[in-house]
């Protein structure tokens, strides 16, 4: 380093600087000293990094620089009340602040905000990388903002986007679905199905349902298979085409993202759990009484917002090449709306035995 810094005319601070891509200072002169250990054939001592990076983690750490946290989706409110996308933005928070990174927050469309006037605004305040979070259209970022990718790395929070493909951290959704397979089988259930609305299911590019199908063609004979049932917004004006399918496929657990389904069953004169379960592919503490795989959406925004440090820090801007994902595991959460069916099939069968 001390060569380096010799070599670039600066001090072996400036050099440690620009090394991290600190803010703290200048574009011109974090390129110079870059140019220069490229030139001298520097590379960082991962040992040694690590070292450095554990000893800045046991400081509280100062303000390193300030990020960009967009509210991609087309409700201005989504960040407080959407039923999904607070749970990325409080990860996204928690984990900036634990770094020392501030967090702007803007929505993305703004009518009164011209690409032109997002570019300045993010220039003007100095951020150095762009966090995507609620995008729901068809995973498409407007063409307009092709600029903004360009300027700066960005980070999509929940899904994976199509032109531009940018790097991206969410819930891995065909594992959450064949776990959840899996669990409903450990609990005794033999025909479980699935309750998507099919907007959503292409919204993630169909990895429930193929996680769903996966465990079913794999741990299910073929006279214990369902079909998915999508047409959810039909259901919620006519319920007469969910009890059609219902009876033509008997499940006896249901996976669905959809607390309502709860109240479907109970207008139809079932009773769940006793004659039907329910299981909540994203399950929240504000229905807690459900069973279900937590997604840990705050997980998916601290792993957002590591992965854009780090390209921060790497000085990787424009549309990646090969964008990189990170995706988060589920963790089963037990609930009042399954039973245990082997447990409550050898509790019948010890009561018949006795009678």
């Amino acid at each position: 380093m001390s060569d380096v810094a010799r070599e670039a005319g600066v001090s072996k601070n400036t050099v440690s600087l620009a090394l991290r891509g600190s803010p703290r200072i200048s574009e011109t002169t974090r390129q110079h000293v870059l140019e220069v250990a490229r030139s001298m054939g520097y590379r960082l001592n991962p040992t040694v990094a690590n070292l450095m990076a554990q000893l800045r983690k046991s400081r509280t750490p100062g303000y390193q620089a300030t990020l960009a946290l967009l509210n991609a989706n087309e409700a201005a409110d989504a960040f407080t009340r959407h039923p999904t996308i607070p749970y990325y933005v409080n990860g996204c928070r928690q984990r900036a602040k634990q770094l020392g990174y501030h967090l702007d927050e803007f929505w993305l469309h703004d009518p009164d905000m011209p690409i032109d006037r997002w570019i300045s605004i993010f220039r003007a305040r100095n951020i150095r990388g762009l966090l995507v979070v609620g995008l729901m259209h068809h995973n498409r970022l407007p063409a307009k903002f092709a600029p903004l990718w360009e300027e700066l790395p960005a980070v999509v929070t929940g899904v994976r986007t199509r032109n531009p493909a940018l790097s991206f951290a969410c819930s891995d959704q065909h594992a959450l679905a064949l776990e959840a397979f899996e669990k409903a089988l450990a609990l005794g259930y033999r025909r479980p199905a699935l309750v998507l609305d099919g907007v959503i299911d292409r919204l993630i590019e169909g990895r429930f349902t193929a996680g769903f199908l996966t465990a079913q063609s794999r741990l299910v004979a073929p006279k214990d298979r369902t079909e998915p049932f999508y047409d959810v917004q039909t259901a919620r004006k006519d319920l007469s085409v969910f009890s059609e399918w219902l009876q033509e496929n008997q499940p006896d657990v249901i996976f669905t993202l959809y607390h309502e389904v709860h109240h479907w069953m109970h207008s139809l004169g079932f009773d769940v759990p006793a004659d039907i379960g329910l299981i909540q592919y994203e399950w929240r503490e504000d229905h807690g009484d459900w069973a279900g795989m937590d997604q840990r959406n705050d997980l998916v925004g601290q792993a957002a917002i590591d992965m854009l440090i780090s390209m921060v820090h790497h000085n990787e801007v424009g549309i990646p090449e090969h964008p990189r994902a990170t995706l988060i595991g589920p963790t089963w959460v037990d609930g009042s709306t399954v039973q245990n069916a082997l447990l409550m099939k050898k509790k019948t069968s010890r009561s018949s035995r006795t009678s």
